[in-house]
This record gives C-alpha cells, sequence and structure tokens, in this order.
C-alpha cells in the first residue's frame, strides 16, 4: 500500500509511536537512578530484542545474512542502539527528561548535513542550509555557548545526549544498506546485538548482579523494552510499509513535543521559556530544511531513544 494516500489510521499508527518514542525519556529518567546506564540499556535492548525474536518465531520469518550484513547488523546494534542508549541514560542523571527529549531533536537536523556527505542523493541546497542553521539556532539557545567551556555537572550531560542524537544521524545512513532484508528478524538481531555489546559494560564497571532496583524502576525498564523498543520496531515496519520513509519522518516533529508533554505529566517537569524556544527554532529547523515537505531520515532499522 506504500504511496498510497495516508488515511486516519497511518496517522494514528504515526501518532502512537511518537508517543512511545517521547516516554522513552520520561522512562528513562524513573529507571536510571537505581539502575546505571549500561545495565539499563543492555537489559532494554536484550529484553527487547528477545520480544521480536519470539514473534520471528510465530511467525516463521527468515533471512539469510552475508559477512557484510551481518557486520552492518553489529554496527547498527553498537552505534545506532548500544551506544546512544547508553549516552542518552548517563545523560538523563542530571539533564531532566523533557530537555532530552528537545535536544534528541536535532537528530534529523543532522542527518540532513551528514547525508550531503555520505549518500549520493541528498545533496545540500540553500534550503536545508537555512534548516540547519535554524534547527542549530535553537540548539545554542538551548545549550547556550558556556556548555562547550564547562566539561562538568549539567554540561557535559547535555553534550552526551546530543552524541547520541549523532549516532542516530550516522544510524540513519547506514543502515539504509539492509532495508531489503525480512524487517522483525532484522529488527530483532539489531537489538540483541547491541544488547549483547553493551552487556560486558555492564558487567565490568556496574556490577549488574548486585543490584536490587525497587518496583518504579523496574516497571520503567519493562515499559521501555516493550513500548519504545520492540513495539516501536514493529510500528516502524508497519509504518513504512504503509506510506514509506517520507510520511515516517515526520515522526521526527512529534517525539520532542511528545517527550516534554509525558516529562510534564509524570515528572512535573516544566519547560522554561528558552527551552520552548528552543523547541520552536529545531521544529521549523526540521520542516523548513525541506520545504514544508517530509524529512526522509527514517534511515533503517533502529530505535531512537
Amino acid at each position: 500500500m506504500n504511496g498510497a494516500e495516508p488515511r486516519l489510521s497511518d496517522y494514528g499508527l504515526l501518532v502512537l509511536l511518537a508517543s512511545f518514542w517521547g516516554g522513552s525519556f520520561m522512562l528513562i529518567k524513573l529507571a536510571v537512578h537505581e539502575i546505571p546506564p549500561a545495565s539499563l540499556s543492555a537489559a532494554r535492548l536484550i529484553i527487547g530484542g528477545l520480544i521480536l525474536f519470539a514473534v520471528v518465531l510465530f511467525t516463521g520469518e527468515r533471512a539469510r545474512y552475508g559477512r557484510k550484513s551481518l557486520g552492518l547488523i553489529v554496527l547498527a546494534g553498537f552505534v545506532g542502539n548500544a551506544v546512544p542508549f547508553v549516552l542518552i541514560s548517563w545523560g538523563e542523571k542530571t539533564v531532566d527528561a523533557g530537555l532530552a527529549s528537545i535536544l534528541m531533536g536535532i537528530m534529523p537536523i543532522a542527518t540532513l548535513v551528514l547525508a550531503h556527505f555520505f549518500t549520493g542523493n541528498e545533496p545540500m541546497t540553500m534550503r536545508k542550509m537555512s534548516g540547519v542553521v535554524i534547527g542549530f539556532a535553537g540548539l545554542v539557545i538551548l545549550v547556550g555557548p558556556a556548555v562547550l567551556l564547562r566539561l562538568g555537572g549539567e554540561g557535559i550531560s547535555q553534550l552526551a545526549i546530543l552524541g547520541a542524537a549523532i549516532c542516530y544521524s550516522v544510524n540513519a545512513i547506514m543502515t539504509k544498506a539492509l532495508l531489503g532484508f525480512p524487517r522483525t528478524i532484522t529488527g530483532a538481531a539489531i537489538l540483541l546485538a547491541g544488547g549483547l555489546t553493551t552487556l560486558p559494560i555492564a558487567l565490568l564497571f556496574e556490577q549488574p548482579w548486585a543490584l536490587d532496583p525497587g518496583v518504579m524502576s523496574t516497571t520503567a525498564l519493562v515499559l521501555l523494552s516493550v513500548f519504545p523498543t520492540a513495539i516501536a520496531m514493529l510500528l516502524i515496519f508497519e509504518v513504512l510499509d504503509r506510506q514509506g520513509a517520507g510520511f515516517f519522518s515526520q515522526v521526527n516533529l512529534m517525539v520532542p513535543l511528545f517527550g516534554v508533554a509525558w516529562a510534564a505529566l509524570i515528572l512535573g517537569e516544566i519547560p522554561d521559556v528558552a527551552a520552548i524556544f528552543a523547541l520552536m527554532f529545531i521544529l521549523a529547523g526540521i520542516y523548513f530544511a525541506r520545504g514544508g515537505k517530509q524529512v526522509a531520515v527514517a534511515g533503517g532499522p533502529s530505535t531512537p531513544s
């Protein structure tokens, strides 16, 4: 049905996906106080991967991968999931969940820049450049140039979250080569690869066997694994199958909004004026970069935030 006029159900799936991803920042904030970043990320990815693998067993989906494709799966799991999940979780130890979701809004802007240099079909134009400038202006409003001069406290945490956004951008470019493979089994493989590459870090530095998280942190971990990880991956496939990457990319405009909304509703975080202005600039930059069209930076099978 790809290419058909979007229906109300298509927009419903897109909004549901954005709500899951936006809510992940709130769930990370609830979990990371008792579950260290690497342990949280490894558990989330492995549980999410096993859920998708159960779906694969039920549907009977099969795939054959070459050495290059397997290498890309491991890289996508590590660069596109393991590293950004750890960076976001570590950053949210001090950064508010709503602010983290706004910082992650820079991801599609960064992808436009990377696509210009590393793909042959996404050249930079004056309109795109204007959108990039507007988006980064929002980032400067949000973070402020002073953060570059201080490497402690919330400043380094904000930079860590921005680093996660760059990882997602790299992954969006890198995993396009995997789009021809069956999606559910590829998604399961990527999540498991990310979890297994993060697990040694958790075992070495965080001693997860000694953790005793409370009910709230454990519940947040389970919800993270199920909704913005496993189910979100299935929603990605469904939306891409129905309407393609251009329609799907509209989710980039909604995730920061849901992130701020969930943080305000559940955590009581009210964004300040600078954060609101920054969010407006970043969203305007994404929208303007394509002249009002969807920003096709969906890339391959990855799970943002």
